[in-house]
C-alpha cells in the first residue's frame, strides 16, 4: 500500500504505483539485505532469527490511551488516569500541520526511503564490533521500531534490532500508517506522549481536523512540538547544560527550540509545505504554556482524587466493566464526565478543608488532628455533587468507602452520628403517624428496662444532656429542637429498632456500622436490599440517638431523599463514559418511595426548620439536624460532631473529628465543641456559597406548610395533640427518570416562627453513656473497609 497522490493528505508524496518503480524499489533493497545479512551472520545465526522471528510488529501493540475524568460540564478535567498521558487520533482525522512538520523534522526523505538508514546501519555495525555506544535511530521508521520494541519490553543493544524492525514495517504497512504510529506513540515532554496530548499540554489546542479552526493546532505551534522530539526533557544529570527544546525550561531551552524551530521552517520549504514567502512571514510562537508541575500530574493527589475512587468503584459493578483488568479502565482511552460540579466541589473544599484561610473561623488554624469531611448530593437525582473526605486524594477517606482494584473495601468514612441520627426516627414517627405535636415526658434522667437502661444498669438510665423550657412535657417537634436523648429513645422504643432502621435504610444509609463485644473495631453491617427486621438484630435500642457508625456520603443521601419530599435516589459519581464517538455507558436516574406522603413531609421538614443550626441568611427554606459524639464515658470531651441538612436543591452533610482517635480539643485548650459549633459553620457556610454558586431561585423550593390535621395552628409548648385520620403509607415504587431533572417547585409559603424557647445550652444535643450493643456477627456479603493509618476506631461511647 504507498500513498495516494490525489489525497490531500499526500501532497507533496511521489506516486509509488507503476511496477517499474516497484522494481527499482526491490533493487535498493538488496545493498540493504546483504548489509543487514552480513551484521545477523556477524553476531550468529541464531541471534539473528531470533531478531526476525521475535520483533513486535504494530499490531502487537496495545497503546496505553489515558482516560480523564471530568466535572460535571464534560469540558473540565479532574484527573489524567493510565501509564502514560496519551489520546490517540487516527492518521486520517490530523491536520496536515503535524505530519508536515514531524517529517521536515525528522526524516526528510521519509516518503521515499525503505525505512532504514543504510548509513547508520553500517555505523551501528562497526560499532557494535568495535565496542562503542549504542547508535541513534535515524528515521522515522527506525524511531517508531525502537519506540515500539521498547513497549513490548524487548531490550536491545545494537542497531540491528531497529534495521529489522523497520524494514518489517517498511514491507508491511503504508507510510501513512507507519507515520500515524510514530505520531500517536513518541514522547514530547511533559509528560505527553503522541501528538494529540502534546498539542494540549503546550497550547491547549488539538490536532483534529474536525475542531473550529481556532482550536486546532497551527504550523508554527507543530514545529514547536515537532523541536521536542529531539530531546523530549531535561538531561535530569545536566539539565543546565542540556535542558532540551521546552522553550519554558529556561533562556538556553528557548535558544534551541528557536534554533530547531528555524531548521523545521527551512524543511518545510524544502518539501514544499511552505513557499519562502510564507517561511519568511511565519512567527515563533510565542503562546506556550508556562510549565505547570500539577499538569504532569494524574490529580489523584488532590481532594477529587477520593472522587475518582469512587467513580472507578461505581464503573467495576457495571456490566460494561466488570471483570476487567485493573487498568482496563485507565488506560483504555474512555472520557468519564462525573456527576461532580466543580462549583459546589469548590464550595466543599473551601469550607472543608479547614487548613485553608477559606474555612469558617470556629475551625480555621486548630490542631493538625482535626479533620473535616463534607458531601453534598442533589435532591431527586442522587447526584453526588460535592465530595471532601480529605485533603490528600491519595489518602484516608474520611467520607465514605469504595471497592479497589482488588474488589476489597478501601476507605474510612463512618463515624458515630450521634443526635444528627434522630432525622430518621423523626421521619420513620411520623410515616407511622406520630404527629410532631405529640407529647412525651421528657424528665432530666428516665428509666427503660425494657431496653435494659435502668439505675442499677452498668450504662445507667438515659439522661438529658440539658434542660429546655419545655420540659418535663415536651411536644415530638420541642424535644427534637432541644435534641432530648430521653424522649428519642422512648420514640425508639415505641416505634421499634426494626422501623427507625428501615426509614435510614430507605431513605439512603446503605451501611451501618455494630459493635462486637471483645473488637475494638466495628463491623459493617450491609443494610441496603435488606428491611429492618433483617438487620435489627446487629443493634440495640441506641440506634435511635446515633450509636452506630454510618458514613457522610449516606448520610448526606438521606438529606437528600427527604429534601426530595420522601423519593431517594441512588447516590452515585458517574454520569456517562464515552470512548472516541462511542457511548459505553449512560446515566440512568431512579426514584423510590419511602412511604412518606405530603402531610408528613411537611411535619419532617417543619420540624427540622426549628433547629438553629440549620437556618441561613441567604432566603432559602432549610432543615437540619446537628449531633455529637462523646468520648469514652466523658460527658464534656467530644470525638465525633455532626451538621446535615437541606434546601429543596441541595443537601449535605458535614463531620468534623479527629484523625487520630483523640477528642476534639481547640487550640486555646477547650473540649467545647459540638455539632452546632464544630461541623455546623461548616455547614452553613458551604449551603450557603453553594446555593449561591449554583444561582438557582429559593422561592421554586419552598417547603410546604404542614397542615396538623384537626388543628388549625401550628403548635405550642403547651399544646396537645389532636387526633389524627389514619392515612394509608404509601406503597414503594420505582420511577425512571430523565437524565437531567428539574427539582420539583415546593409551594410558595410562610415559614412559622417556633413559639418554644430552644434551650440556652450550646449544643442542645449532647448525651450521656450508653451500652455496647448487642453483639454482631461479621457480614460475609461484602468486605469492610479499613480505617486510616494512625486513627481509632469509633469508641462504643456516648452518642449525642
Amino acid at each position: 500500500m504507498f500513498p495516494d497522490p490525489d489525497n490531500e493528505s499526500t501532497a507533496g508524496v511521489p506516486a509509488q504505483t507503476d511496477a517499474p518503480e516497484g522494481r527499482k524499489r526491490r533493487r535498493r533493497r538488496i545493498p540493504i539485505f546483504l548489509a543487514v545479512l552480513a551484521l545477523l551472520l556477524g553476531i550468529g545465526l541464531i541471534g539473528g532469527t531470533y531478531y526476525v522471528d521475535s520483533v513486535p510488529t504494530p499490531t502487537d501493540l496495545s497503546l496505553p490511551e489515558s482516560t480523564t475524568v471530568y466535572f460535571a460540564d464534560g469540558r473540565t478535567p479532574m484527573a489524567k488516569l493510565g501509564s502514560e498521558n496519551r489520546t490517540i487520533v487516527p492518521y486520517d482525522q490530523m491536520n496536515e500541520a503535524a505530519k508536515q512538520a514531524i517529517v521536515a523534522a525528522e526524516d526528510r526523505t521519509f516518503w521515499t526511503n525503505e525505512g532504514i538508514d543504510f548509513k547508520g546501519v553500517l555505523r551501528a555495525a562497526w560499532a557494535n564490533l568495535t565496542g562503542g555506544e549504542r547508535q541513534g535511530a535515524s528515521t522515522i521508521t527506525q524511531q517508531y521500531a525502537r519506540v515500539a520494541a521498547d513497549l513490548k519490553g524487548v531490550t536491545y543493544s545494537r542497531k540491528v534490532r531497529e534495521a529489522v524492525i523497520a524494514w518489517k514495517l517498511d514491507d508491511e504497512y503504508s507510510k501513512e500508517e507507519i507515520l500515524g504510529f510514530y505520531l500517536n506513540t513518541v514522547p514530547f515532554g511533559r509528560g505527553a506522549y503522541g501528538i494529540e496530548a502534546a498539542a494540549q499540554a503546550y497550547f491547549g489546542k488539538t490536532v483534529r481536523r474536525d475542531a473550529p479552526a481556532a482550536k486546532q493546532l497551527t504550523v508554527a505551534e507543530a514545529m514547536v512540538l515537532c523541536a521536542m522530539v529531539k530531546q523530549p526533557e531535561a538531561n535530569p544529570d545536566d539539565p543546565e547544560g542540556q535542558p532540551g527544546y521546552d522553550p519554558e525550561r529556561g533562556p538556553k531551552a528557548r535558544q534551541n527550540s528557536l534554533d530547531r524551530w528555524t531548521y523545521i521552517r527551512d524543511g518545510m520549504v524544502k518539501l514544499g509545505h511552505l513557499t519562502p514567502a510564507e517561511a519568511a512571514d511565519l512567527a515563533y510562537p510565542d503562546t506556550v504554556r508556562p510549565i505547570d508541575p500539577a499538569a504532569s500530574q494524574s490529580g489523584l493527589d488532590r481532594p477529587t482524587g477520593l472522587v475518582v475512587n469512587h467513580v472507578l468503584s461505581e464503573l467495576r459493578q457495571t456490566e460494561q466493566f466488570k471483570d476487567k483488568p485493573a487498568d482496563y479502565v485507565r488506560n483504555g482511552g474512555f472520557k468519564i464526565v462525573s456527576t461532580i460540579d466543580k462549583r459546589v466541589q469548590d464550595a466543599a473544599e473551601a469550607a472543608a478543608d479547614i487548613r485553608r484561610d477559606t474555612a469558617p473561623e470556629a475551625v480555621r488554624g486548630q490542631p493538625k488532628n482535626w479533620q473535616a469531611a463534607l458531601v453534598a448530593v442533589e435532591p431527586g437525582t442522587g447526584r453526588v455533587l460535592g465530595y471532601y473526605g480529605g485533603n490528600d486524594g491519595s489518602g484516608a477517606d474520611y467520607a465514605g468507602w469504595y471497592y479497589d482494584e482488588n474488589g476489597e473495601a478501601a476507605g474510612f468514612g463512618q463515624h458515630p452520628p450521634g443526635s444528627s441520627f434522630k432525622v430518621y426516627d423523626l421521619a420513620a414517627a411520623v410515616r407511622e403517624e406520630i404527629s410532631v405535636k405529640r407529647h412525651f415526658h421528657s424528665p432530666d434522667t428516665k428509666e427503660f428496662p425494657a431496653s435494659g437502661r435502668t439505675k442499677d444498669s452498668p450504662a445507667g438510665p438515659i439522661r438529658n444532656a440539658e434542660r429546655a423550657s419545655c420540659q418535663p412535657d415536651c411536644a415530638l417537634w420541642e424535644a427534637t429542637v432541644a435534641s432530648l436523648n430521653v424522649t428519642y429513645f422512648e420514640l425508639t422504643e415505641k416505634l421499634g429498632t426494626d422501623k427507625v432502621i428501615d426509614m435510614a435504610t430507605r431513605a439512603g444509609v446503605d451501611s451501618m456500622w455494630a459493635n462486637k463485644k471483645g473488637d475494638s473495631k466495628p463491623k459493617r453491617i450491609e443494610l441496603r436490599g435488606h428491611p429492618g427486621a433483617e438487620t435489627a438484630e446487629h443493634f440495640s435500642t441506641e440506634v435511635g440517638i446515633g450509636q452506630y457508625g454510618i458514613t457522610v456520603e449516606d448520610h448526606a443521601n438521606g438529606m437528600a431523599t427527604f429534601a426530595a419530599g420522601g423519593k431517594r435516589a441512588e447516590a452515585h459519581f458517574v454520569r456517562s463514559v464515552t470512548k472516541g464517538d462511542e457511548e459505553i455507558l449512560e446515566e440512568r436516574l431512579t426514584q423510590t418511595e419511602v412511604g412518606l406522603d405530603e402531610e408528613a413531609i411537611a411535619q419532617l421538614n417543619w420540624t427540622l426548620s426549628q433547629v438553629r443550626a440549620a437556618r441561613l441568611d441567604n432566603g432559602w427554606d432549610t432543615a437540619g439536624k446537628t449531633g455529637t459524639w462523646q468520648a469514652g464515658e466523658s460527658t464534656t470531651k467530644n470525638l465525633h460532631t455532626w451538621m446535615v441538612g437541606y434546601t429543596g436543591a441541595l443537601a449535605a452533610a458535614t463531620w468534623l473529628g479527629t484523625t487520630d482517635g483523640k477528642p476534639l480539643r481547640t487550640k486555646d485548650g477547650s473540649y467545647a465543641v459540638y455539632g452546632a459549633s464544630g461541623a455546623g459553620p461548616i455547614w452553613q457556610q458551604f449551603m450557603e456559597k453553594a446555593t449561591a454558586a449554583l444561582k438557582l431561585d429559593p422561592d421554586k423550593y419552598r417547603f410546604a406548610q404542614p397542615k396538623f390535621p384537626n388543628d388549625a395552628a401550628p403548635p405550642t409548648a403547651s399544646s396537645r395533640p389532636a387526633p389524627t385520620a389514619t392515612r394509608p403509607t404509601p406503597t414503594t415504587t420505582t420511577t425512571t427518570t430523565t437524565p437531567t431533572p428539574t427539582p420539583t417547585a415546593r409551594p410558595t409559603t410562610a415559614r412559622p416562627t417556633p413559639t418554644a424557647t430552644e434551650p440556652s445550652c450550646d449544643p442542645p444535643d449532647c448525651v450521656t453513656a450508653v451500652p455496647t450493643g448487642r453483639p454482631t456477627r461479621t457480614p460475609t456479603r461484602s468486605p469492610e473497609p479499613s480505617p486510616p493509618p494512625s486513627s481509632e476506631p469509633p469508641r462504643t461511647s456516648a452518642p449525642g
